[in-house]
Parts: C-alpha cells; structure tokens; sequence
C-alpha cells in the first residue's frame, strides 16, 4: 500500500477514519478528532492499517439531484 500525508485509512479491525500525517518506512502517524473534539495523534504499523476510498462529494450531490425528479 503506497500511503501520503493527507489519505485516509481506518485500522483493519474497524473503527474511525484516520488522515495520515507521515509516513516512516513500515510506520504511519495518523490523526483523529475525537468525539469531544480532541486531536488524537499515533503512529501505527503500516499492517493494521487499510487504506479507505474517498468518496466524491460531486457524485453525491449528482445522485441527490436525481433522486428529487
């Protein structure tokens, strides 16, 4: 899995999206809110982690749109 700062993953046994930070050979530093609002910073072996798809925010407007007609 070939990961940058600014993509998301989650850990492979589920839980919140995190944005990675950095990466650091087969290390990624990973922030989160939390649900109070606190930054959460860790880093977490690159095996725990999955890569998540980001969603385009214009194919959801378009499928609102349809759904309205």
């Amino acid at each position: 899995m070939d990961l940058k700062a600014g993509d998301v993953v989650m850990l492979k046994s589920g839980g919140q999206p995190l944005t990675v930070a950095e990466v650091k050979e087969d290390e990624v530093l990973c922030l989160w809110m939390g649900m109070e609002g606190d930054l959460f910073r860790e880093t977490l072996p690159l095996a725990a982690l999955v890569q998540v798809e980001e969603e385009d925010d214009e194919d959801e407007d378009d499928d609102e749109d349809e759904d309205e007609e």
